[in-house]
């Protein structure tokens, strides 16, 4: 990756050598997605985490904690003062390096590296195949619950990463930006539809979230690899990327890969097709 922004993604090597880091807060970040007659529903992760988890990690709870309870649309970006408060319970400072991981091809802990970001703190990066590698690897394990003192999390508010509905509304004419749809090519051809109307939202390209990883080992794909994908089509073409997906989950692991990559100017848009695809006032194509 670019020396500038390789930090942002470490290896479980890596990880296993830093488990007794003081200034280390590891993070579990896992949400299950459930399909139903009722549609989807989403369940945390913590009760999973608490029967077995990387030594010393504490857990990041996307559904409970770390999104918006007042919002119509599901895990759409907390309030700031909420969103300190929790990294702070989970012992965030200023000085302290943070490692996210899922067991879901790391869009979680992508979604989380992605708040973080918003939030103004870099000082994050995400596990490289998360669970399903370490696991492969067979490194350990433990069922111990860490406790940390109470951090003092400082925000510094960055409101362009996170791109509304009427940002991307103005994106659809605009050439100098790139709308990036994160899901898969059969939902972006409408030929499958979670999210109310089938479809895409006009002019967006399609990297899918689940085709940058190893399905093996749910490690990202090779820098150049990554770097063709995004490029073939089209994503990195203007001067500013905004990624959607159902619900900004799929689109923060693309927003995070256009990060490491050096595209400088990108944004999810959180609403995603979860707020897009039921307002038929907004257009869709397939």
């Amino acid at each position: 990756m670019n020396d500038a922004n390789r930090q942002y993604l470490v290896e479980t090597d890596w990880l296993e050598a830093h488990l007794d880091d003081t200034d280390l807060r590891i993070l579990d970040c896992m949400v299950f997605v459930h399909v139903g007659q009722e549609g989807l529903s989403l369940e945390s992760g913590r009760k999973v985490w608490s029967k077995g988890h990387i030594p010393g990690s504490g857990f990041a709870d996307l559904v409970n904690d770390l999104s918006n309870p007042n919002h119509p649309v599901p895990l759409m970006m907390p309030p700031e003062e909420q969103f300190a408060e929790q990294m702070s319970i989970c012992g965030v400072n200023e000085g302290t390096r943070v490692v996210l991981y899922d067991a879901e091809m790391n869009m979680w802990a992508a979604r989380v590296w992605w708040l973080l970001r918003v939030f103004g703190f870099d000082n994050a990066a995400i596990l490289n195949g998360g669970w399903k590698k370490w696991t492969l690897e067979e490194r350990p394990i433990s069922v111990d619950l860490p406790s940390f003192p109470k951090g003092n999390f400082e925000t510094r508010p960055r409101p362009g990463l996170i791109a509304t509905k009427e940002d991307v509304l103005a994106a659809i004419d605009d050439e100098d930006c790139r709308i990036v749809n994160a899901l898969t090519a059969a939902e972006h051809q409408g030929k499958l539809a979670f999210y109310g109307r089938r479809g895409h939202i006009p002019t967006s390209v399609n990297v899918p979230a689940r085709g940058i990883v190893d399905r093996k080992t749910h490690a990202y794909l090779p820098e150049e690899q990554l770097r063709e994908v995004f490029t073939d089509a089209g994503a990195t073409s203007g001067d500013r990327v905004i990624t959607s997906c159902g619900g900004g989950i799929a689109s923060s692991s693309d927003a995070f890969i256009l990060t490491l990559l050096g595209v400088e100017n990108v944004a999810v848009y959180d609403g995603s097709l979860l707020e897009w695809a039921p307002d038929l006032s907004l257009p869709m194509e397939m």
